[in-house]
C-alpha cells in the first residue's frame, strides 16, 4: 500500500500557547527555520545546524493519554522536522518570558548573574535550564550541570551561567570553600589583607523573584482532548521533494516498508537529519514510526528489560536508573555499563529525541551503545510481513559494513537487555575529544563470565567502536582466551591477540591509528583490573586485591558543579551612590539576551522581496578556473541570479599590500573555500540547493603549499620579515654553561563565534544609497570596501551594527569581503540580499588563529639564569596577507612575556600558503610566541634540575627596566600578581600534595603549574586608536549616546553609559545607546586589541564634558535645580545640546630599522596557577583548580572585567588543550562544525575557579585608571598546558624515560597518552601492521 498519492494531512500543534494549523507541512522543514521565518520568533538561534551547540534549544511538551502524564523535554530545533510535532506543544524562549509581559526567573537570574556576554547562546541556555525546572523545580547540581552539557558558550567560560543555575538548586552551593565548617565569608582573614576593602559578590540574590511553578504556561487542553478522544490515524505530509508518512500500527508500518524498502525510519532525526543536511543524502520518502505503541514498549521480563526501538535514549536512561535501584547489584551490571555510556552520549537535547533503535540500526562506528549492547548478548526482535525472529545484536556486526543480517523489509521492534548473572562482569569504556557531548575516538564493551566459583574464563566478549567503519568484535581473541585463568599471562596474550585481530585503518578525519590501538589495549587492561578488583571483593581469600596505586584508575573523571570565587576591590566609601563606575553593573542588554528580544543581523525582519545568498567555494587549493557551468543551478526553483567577479562594478581586488584581498576569484583559486561565485534565490533552501549544482572545472597549478615547512622550502613569505635584536647573542652563547635547542608547533584555532558571519544589504533605490547591516567589529572598513566594490563614494553606504554575537578578531576584513559579496548582489538585482553563512561554510572560508612554529636556541647558566636566546617564528598566513605580517610583528614584540633576556635575537616570518587566509584572533600572536617562551623556560628547569617556578622567578623582570625594544617598564605589579597568586593558590603546599598523590598512584597523576604574564597594551600607531563619540541631550532630559565602538559581548556600551553617567552626573537609566553606525560616527577605528573601552571612553568623556561646560552657567545660576530644569532652560537659551567627543589616540610608534620604539602605552600583568589530573591509560584529563590574579588597574565594571578574564582563560584552555583543526593533504578542512571541532564545554572548566583583581593598582594612561582587559586572560590558559606537562613529567620520571620530550599545542589526550610511554605504547612501536597513509596534515 503506497501512501505517496494520498492527500496531505493538516499538521496541528501549538507554539507558545497559540494553535498552529499547517496545511502544507514540508517534511524537509525544520522547526528552527519554521519558528524564525513563519512566526518571526527569532529568539531561537541558528548556531550550527547540527545539534552540536544548543543555541536553538526549545522545549517540547507531549501528553500521554494512557498514563495521563505530560512530558516536557528539551530538543534542538535545527534537527527537529515540524512533521514530527503533531499534537505537541512547543515553548520557545519568547514563551518563557519577555520584557513586555514578565521576565521569567531563569531569564532574570541568567542576566543578573552576568551569564550573558554576546548573548547569542543565552536563549538556548535559558531553555535548557527552564525545561529542567519544569520537570524538577528543585534540581540537584548534578542534574543542572547535565542539562547544560549540550549547550556551548564561547564568551563567558560558563562560570556565571552556572552561578545563575546554582540559585535554583536544592542544597545551596553558594559557599565556595567551606573549611572548618565556616563559610568563606567568615574566613576572609585567610584570603585577604585586613586594610583592603574587598568584595566577593558580583550580584545580590535577594533581589531575584522566586521561581513559582504555578505561573508557567499550561499544556493546551485542546491537545489533551485530541489525544484522549481522536482515534490515532496515519499522517501523510508532502513537501516539495519529500513525503513523510507517520503510521500508527505495526502492521501498517510493515506494509509501508514493503512499498518503500529504501525509506529510512526516522524518530529523532539525529542521524538521518545531519546526513541529509551535511552530506547531501536525499530520501524521497521517510517513515516516522514514533507513534506506534509496539515500538515504545518498556517492560521487565524474567531475565531482563525489553525496550521498544523508538524509545528515546533519555527514556532508556531513566528506565535503567530505576531498574538499578530496584534490583540487586548482581543483576544490574549490564544496566550500569549501558547507563554509563548514556550519561555522556550527546547532550540532553540529543538524548531526548534520539532513539535506541536508530542508534543500533545505523551501525555507526561511533555508537557508544552498540559495543556494550553487543558484548552483553542483547537480543533484537525483528518483524516483517508474516515473520518474527530474534537475533543477538552482535550478529549485525559479524561481517563489518557489508553485513545484511537485517533485510530491507524487516523492522526492529524492540531490544532486550538481559540481567547479569553471578560470576559475570561487564564494563564499557570510551575516550572522546571532550568528555561530554562528543563522538568517541574509540570505545569498547566487554563482558566475561567465569566458570562457577573460579577465575577460569567460560565466556568472553569484546567489542570495539571507532576502530573500523562499524562496531567490531574481537572474536578470535575471545575464543583463544576461553578456559584461561584471569591473570597476567592471560593479559599479555590478550593484548597481543587484540592488536593482531582488530585492524585499524587510517580514518578519513585523520585520527591517528596508533592512538586508537593504544586505547583498545588500554581499555582491555582497565577491564582486566576492574574484574580482578571485583573477584577480590567476592572472595578476598582466593583473589588478591589489585595494588593500591592502581586503584584510582578505576574511577572515571566526573563533571561536578564548579565552585568559584571572584574578588575585587570595593569602591571608595565617599563615592556618590548614583555614580556607577567601579560597580558590577549588569550588561545593558542582559535581560534582552535572556528573553531572546536582543536583535542580531539574521533577526532583522525580512525586507519585501529580499533574496537569500549562498556562496559557491573552490574545492581546489591552487588551480586555474577553466569553466563555470551554472545551467543546472539556474533551473532550481526560486533562483534569481548568479553573481561572480564580472558583476563587480568596480574594485574586486583590494591591495592593502603587495598581494590583494579578493572578493570573487577571477581566473584562478588560491585556497579551498575561496568564493568563486554566489547564488541568489527566494529562500535560503533554494539558494543552497542551487549552489551545490554549480559545476566548476579546474586545472591544477603547482606548487600547492599548505604547511609552514613547505612555505620555507619554496621561500613563500609575505613581506616584510621582522627582526629584533639586543645585546651580543653570538658572544653570549660562547659564555653560557648550557645550550638547548628545540622546536614547538602550535595549531591554529577557529574563532567559533556563536553568530556566524551575517550581512543584510538593502539598496535604497535612489542615489546609489545602500544600508548594510553587518555583524562586524569594523563598520568603517565595511563602508570603505562596499563603496569601493560598487564604485560609489563612501557617503552613499550606511553601515549599521547593533550588536555582534561574538567576534574575537574574526569579523574584520573577512566581514568586509562578505559584505561586498552581498552588496554586489543587491546592486545587481536591485533587491535586498541576506547572506548568513552556515557554520560549515563559515569555518571553511574565514580562517582563524595562525598555526605557529617556534624554533629556539637558548643559552643558560647552571643556576637557571637565561643569558642568550635566538628564536625564529613562522606563522601560517594562508593565501592573502590579511593581518599576518602584523601578527608576526606583535609576536616578536611580546615574546619576552615576563622575562628579562639580556641577549636576544628573534625573527618572524609570515608564510604565504594555499590555505584560507588566517586573521586576527584574541591575543594576536602573543598566545603563540609566549607559549614558545614558556616551553623553553620549562626545558631549562628540566636541564638544571630547578623547579619551573624558580626559573621563572630568577628570570622575571625585577625593577624598572627596558624591554628588548627599549621601552621602559615598571614590573612592580607583575611581582605583586605573582606573589599573590602563589599565596592564594597555596602553591607550595599543593605541589607537595600532588607529589604525594603521584607517589601513591601509578595510572593517575596530578600536575600543577604557575605562569606569570606581562601583556603590553597598544595598537602600535596613533591613528589606529583614535575615537569619536556623539552625545545628544533631548528636551525631556534623556540622553542618546553613540560612539565608534562595537558591542560584541565585552560590555562596551554598558561601560560607556557608566562613563556618561559619571560625567553628566545623571542615573544610567536616563542614557540610551541605540547602535553603532557610520552615519553618526565616521571613520571609527576597529574594536580590536582590548582598546574599545580605553579609546571610546575618552571620547565619550570629552563629549560629556563639552556639554557640561555649556550647561555650567545655567547650573551656577540655579544650583538647586533639577537636571530637567537645567536642560529646559538651556534649550530656551539656545544652548546646543549636542556634542561630539574626540580622542586622538595613544602616542605609539615602532621603528623596525632601529629595532626600538614605544609601540605600547602600558602593561597588564597577571599570573595563573592551575592543577590537573591525568589518566595515563587514556590520556584524558580533568582541570581541578585554577587561581588567577590579574592587574586590571581600577576596574570600571568588575563583573564585566572578571567575565572577560574567565572567558578568555577558557578560550585559552581550548587553544592549548582541545581545539584541533584538521586538514586533508589536499588542503580541505575536515573540522567544519561542533561535532568535529571541540571548544570547551561546561565539563572542561576547573572544578575550583578563583579570579581576583589586583587591588590598588593605578593606570594613569586610560580612562578612570582602568586597563583594557579583553585579550590578556587567554594566554593564562597555558597554565593548564604546563600543569599537564608537569603531570606527564612525573610519569616519565617514575618510568625512567629520558627527560627531554616535546609537547605541542593543542595538548590533546592523544599526545598525553603517547608521552606517558608504557608497555602498551611499546606494543605500537613493535606492531607491524602500522602502515597506512596519514589523512591529516600538520599545517
Amino acid at each position: 500500500m503506497s501512501l505517496r498519492g494520498a492527500a496531505a494531512d493538516e499538521l496541528v500543534f501549538y507554539v507558545n500557547g497559540r494553535k498552529v494549523i499547517e496545511k502544507n507541512a514540508d517534511p524537509e522543514q525544520m522547526l528552527l527555520s519554521y519558528l524564525r521565518r513563519r512566526f518571526h520568533l527569532t529568539g531561537t538561534k541558528y548556531g550550527c545546524g547540527g545539534g552540536g551547540c544548543g543555541a536553538c534549544t526549545v522545549m517540547i511538551s507531549t501528553y500521554e493519554p494512557a498514563s495521563k502524564k505530560i512530558q516536557h523535554y528539551s530538543a534542538n530545533a535545527c534537527l527537529l522536522p515540524i512533521c514530527c510535532l503533531y499534537g505537541a506543544a512547543v515553548t520557545t524562549v519568547e514563551g518563557v518570558g519577555s520584557t513586555k509581559t514578565r521576565v521569567h526567573p531563569v531569564q532574570e537570574r541568567l542576566a543578573k548573574c552576568h551569564g550573558s556576554q554576546c548573548g547569542f547562546c543565552s536563549p538556548g541556555m535559558v531553555m535548557s535550564i527552564y525545561t529542567l525546572l519544569r520537570n524538577y523545580p528543585e534540581p540537584t547540581p548534578e542534574q543542572m550541570i547535565a542539562a547544560l552539557a549540550g549547550n556551548l558558550c564561547r564568551c563567558t567560560g560558563y562560570r556565571p551561567i552556572l552561578d545563575a543555575c546554582k540559585t535554583f538548586c536544592k542544597e545551596s552551593i553558594f559557599c565556595q570553600r567551606k573549611a572548618n565548617g565556616k563559610c568563606c565569608c567568615d574566613q576572609e582573614d585567610y584570603l585577604f589583607d585586613k586594610e583592603e576593602k574587598v568584595c566577593t559578590r558580583l550580584f545580590s540574590s535577594d533581589e531575584f523573584q522566586p521561581l513559582d511553578p504555578t505561573q508557567e504556561l499550561i499544556f493546551p487542553p485542546e491537545l489533551m482532548r485530541m489525544a484522549e478522544n481522536q482515534p490515532k490515524r496515519t499522517l501523510v505530509f508532502h513537501g516539495e521533494r519529500m513525503t513523510w508518512i507517520s503510521p500508527v500500527s505495526l502492521d501498517e508500518l510493515l506494509d509501508l516498508k514493503v512499498a518503500h524498502p529504501k525509506a529510512p525510519l526516522v524518530v529523532g532525526n539525529t542521524s538521518v537529519g545531519p546526513e541529509m543536511k551535511f552530506r547531501g543524502v536525499f530520501h524521497p520518502v521517510v517513515i516516522a514510526p514514533a507513534r506506534i505503541p509496539d515500538l515504545n514498549v518498556v517492560k521487565g521480563t524474567e531475565d531482563g528489560l525489553t525496550l521498544g526501538a523508538a524509545c528515546s535514549l533519555s527514556v532508556v536512561k531513566d528506565v535503567l536508573t530505576n531498574a538499578i535501584s530496584e534490583f540487586p547489584e548482581e543483576k544490574t551490571k549490564v544496566f550500569c555499563a549501558v547507563l554509563q555510556q548514556l550519561r555522556t552520549l550527546g547532550g540532553e537535547q540529543i538524548r531526548n529525541v534520539a532513539s535506541l533503535g536508530g542508534n543500533i540500526i545505523s551501525r555507526k562506528s561511533t555508537s557508544d551503545l552498540n559495543p556494550i549492547l553487543a558484548a552483553c548478548n542483547c537480543m533484537l526482535s525483528l518483524v516483517s510481513r508474516g515473520k518474527k525472529r530474534q537475533i543477538p545484536l552482535s550478529d549485525i556486526f559479524a561481517e563489518g559494513v557489508g553485513n545484511n543480517t537485517i533485510t530491507p523489509e524487516e523492522i526492529l521492534v524492540s531490544v532486550h537487555i538481559p540481567h547479569s548473572k553471578k560470576g559475570e562482569y561487564v564494563c564499557a569504556f570510551r575516550q572522546a575529544p571532550r568528555r561530554e557531548n562528543a563522538l568517541p575516538i574509540a570505545n569498547a564493551g566487554m563482558r566475561v563470565l567465569f566458570e562457577e566459583g573460579t577465575d577460569i574464563i567460560k565466556d568472553l566478549s569484546i567489542f570495539y567502536g571507532g576502530a573500523a567503519s562499524t562496531t567490531v568484535c574481537a572474536k578470535q581473541t575471545c575464543s583463544a582466551l576461553t578456559g584461561r585463568h584471569w591473570n597476567e599471562q592471560m593479559l599479555d596474550e590478550a593484548c597481543r591477540l587484540i592488536l593482531k585481530e582488530v585492524a585499524i585503518p587510517g580514518s578519513a578525519s585523520g585520527e591517528k591509528a596508533d592512538y586508537k590501538k593504544t586505547l583498545i589495549v588500554s581499555f582491555f587492561y582497565r577491564f582486566f583490573l576492574e574484574v580482578l578488583q571485583s573477584l577480590n571483593r567476592t572472595d578476598p581469600c582466593h583473589y588478591p586485591s589489585i595494588p593500591m596505586e592502581y586503584r584510582s584508575v578505576l574511577q572515571d573523571f566526573k563533571t561536578k558543579m564548579p565552585q568559584s570565587i571572584q574578588i575585587y576591590q570595593d569602591i571608595e566609601p565617599n563615592q556618590s551612590p548614583q555614580d556607577p563606575v567601579g560597580r558590577p553593573i549588569m550588561h545593558q542588554s542582559g535581560i534582552k539576551h535572556a528573553t531572546g528580544e536582543a536583535v542580531y543581523i539574521d533577526d532583522l525582519p525580512s525586507v519585501d522581496g529580499e533574496l537569500f545568498l549562498a556562496v559557491v567555494t573552490s574545492s581546489r587549493a591552487h588551480a586555474k578556473i577553466v569553466s563555470i557551468d551554472t545551467s543546472e543551478a539556474l533551473k532550481v526553483p526560486g533562483v534569481f541570479d548568479i553573481i561572480s567577479a564580472h558583476d563587480v562594478p568596480a574594485t574586486n581586488e583590494f591591495y592593502y599590500s603587495d598581494d590583494p584581498e579578493i572578493i570573487f576569484a577571477r581566473n584562478k583559486v588560491i585556497c579551498v573555500g575561496q568564493i568563486v561565485c554566489a547564488v541568489v534565490a527566494d529562500s535560503d533552501v533554494h539558494s543552497k540547493q542551487a549552489a551545490a549544482k554549480v559545476k566548476i572545472e579546474y586545472e591544477v597549478l603547482e606548487p600547492v603549499i599548505l604547511t609552514i615547512e613547505e612555505a620555507i622550502k619554496h621561500n613563500s613569505f609575505f613581506e616584510p620579515k621582522r627582526k629584533l635584536e639586543q645585546g651580543n647573542v653570538d658572544l653570549a652563547f660562547e659564555t653560557v654553561d648550557n645550550i638547548i635547542e628545540g622546536e614547538v608547533h602550535i595549531g591554529g584555532q577557529e574563532h567559533f563565534y556563536m553568530e556566524t558571519q551575517s550581512v543584510l544589504a538593502v539598496p535604497k533605490g535612489e542615489d546609489k544609497e545602500m544600508d548594510v547591516y553587518v555583524s562586524t567589529q569594523h563598520p568603517a572598513v565595511i563602508q570603505e570596501m562596499v563603496a569601493a566594490s560598487l564604485g560609489v563614494p563612501a557617503n552613499r553606504i550606511m553601515c549599521h551594527v547593533k550588536r555582534v554575537g561574538g567576534a574575537f578578531g574574526g569579523k574584520l576584513l573577512k566581514s568586509g569581503l562578505l559584505a561586498s559579496v552581498a552588496a554586489v548582489a543587491a546592486n545587481k538585482t536591485g533587491k535586498a540580499v541576506r547572506l548568513i553563512l552556515s557554520r560549515g561554510d563559515d569555518m571553511l572560508i574565514t580562517g582563524g588563529r595562525h598555526p605557529f612554529v617556534g624554533k629556539y636556541k637558548v643559552g643558560f647558566m647552571n643556576d637557571g639564569r637565561i643569558r642568550a636566546v635566538d628564536v625564529k617564528y613562522y606563522i601560517n598566513g594562508g593565501c592573502t596577507p590579511d593581518e599576518s605580517v602584523l601578527v608576526a610583528a606583535v609576536s616578536l614584540l611580546k615574546m619576552d612575556n615576563a622575562y628579562k633576556i639580556p641577549h636576544l635575537r628573534c625573527w618572524a616570518y609570515a608564510c604565504k600558503t594555499n590555505l584560507p587566509s588566517n586573521t586576527a584572533f584574541r591575543g594576536f600572536g602573543f598566545p603563540q610566541s609566549a607559549l614558545v617562551t614558556e616551553t623553553w623556560i620549562a626545558e631549562v628547569a628540566d636541564k638544571t634540575g630547578l623547579s619551573p617556578e624558580k626559573v621563572r622567578e630568577i628570570n622575571m623582570y625585577k625593577e624598572n627596566e627596558q624591554t628588548h625594544f627599549k621601552q621602559k617598564l615598571d614590573p612592580q605589579n607583575l611581582i605583586r600578581c605573582w606573589n599573590e597568586c602563589m599565596e592564594k593558590s597555596a602553591y607550595y603546599s599543593r605541589k607537595t600534595a600532588a607529589n604525594e598523590f603521584n607517589k601513591q598512584n601509578y595510572w593517575k597523576k596530578k600536575g600543577i603549574a604557575i605562569v606569570p604574564m606581562k601583556f603590553p597594551f597598544g595598537l602600535g600607531t596613533r591613528y589606529l586608536s583614535q575615537a569619536a563619540a556623539l552625545v545628544h541631550i533631548y528636551t525631556d532630559g534623556s540622553v542618546l549616546l553613540t560612539h565608534g565602538g562595537i558591542e560584541m559581548g565585552q560590555g562596551i556600551h554598558t561601560k560607556m553609559i557608566q562613563v556618561a553617567s559619571r560625567e553628566l552626573n545623571i542615573p544610567m537609566s536616563r542614557i540610551h545607546f541605540c547602535e553603532t553606525s557610520t552615519t553618526t560616527v565616521p571613520n571609527a577605528c576597529a574594536s580590536v586589541g582590548s582598546a574599545g573601552t580605553d579609546v571610546n571612553g575618552m571620547a565619550v568623556k570629552d563629549a560629556c564634558q563639552t556639554l557640561l561646560n555649556r550647561l555650567q552657567p545655567i547650573i551656577n545660576k540655579n544650583p538647586t535645580g533639577t537636571w530637567n530644569e537645567w536642560i529646559k532652560e538651556a534649550f530656551e537659551q539656545s544652548v546646543s545640546l549636542s556634542a561630539t567627543g574626540y580622542f586622538r589616540g595613544y602616542n605609539e610608534s615602532m621603528d623596525w630599522e632601529k629595532g626600538e620604539g614605544q609601540p605600547f602605552t602600558y602593561f597588564l600583568y597577571g599570573a595563573a596557577c592551575s592543577e590537573v589530573e591525568i589518566n595515563c591509560l587514556t590520556g584524558d584529563h580533568k582541570n581541578l583548580r585554577t587561581d588567577i590574579v590579574m592587574d586590571v588597574g581600577c576596574s570600571i565594571n568588575p563583573a564585566v572585567d572578571i567575565g572577560q578574564i574567565e572567558g578568555a582563560f577558557v578560550q585559552g584552555i581550548g587553544l592549548y588543550t582541545m581545539e584541533e583543526l584538521k586538514y586533508s593533504p589536499e588542503g580541505v578542512l575536515y573540522t567544519r562544525g561542533p561535532d568535529q571541532y571541540k571548544i570547551p564545554a561546561v565539563c572542561d572548566i576547573p572544578e575550583e575557579f578563583s579570579v581576583s583583581l589586583l587591588s590598588s593598582s593605578q593606570n594613569p594612561y586610560a580612562i578612570y585608571a582602568s586597563k583594557g582587559i579583553g585579550e590578556a586572560g587567554l594566554f593564562l590558559g597555558c597554565s593548564v598546558f604546563f600543569a599537564l606537562r608537569d603531570a606527564v613529567t612525573s610519569v616519565r620520571n617514575e618510568r625512567g624515560l629520558k627527560t627531554s620530550f616535546v609537547l605541542n599545542s593543542p595538548l590533546t589526550a592523544e599526545q598525553i597518552r603517547a608521552s606517558c610511554a608504557d608497555d602498551f605504547t611499546e606494543m605500537m612501536a613493535n606492531n607491524e601492521s602500522a602502515s597506512f597513509t596519514a589523512r591529516a596534515i600538520s599545517v
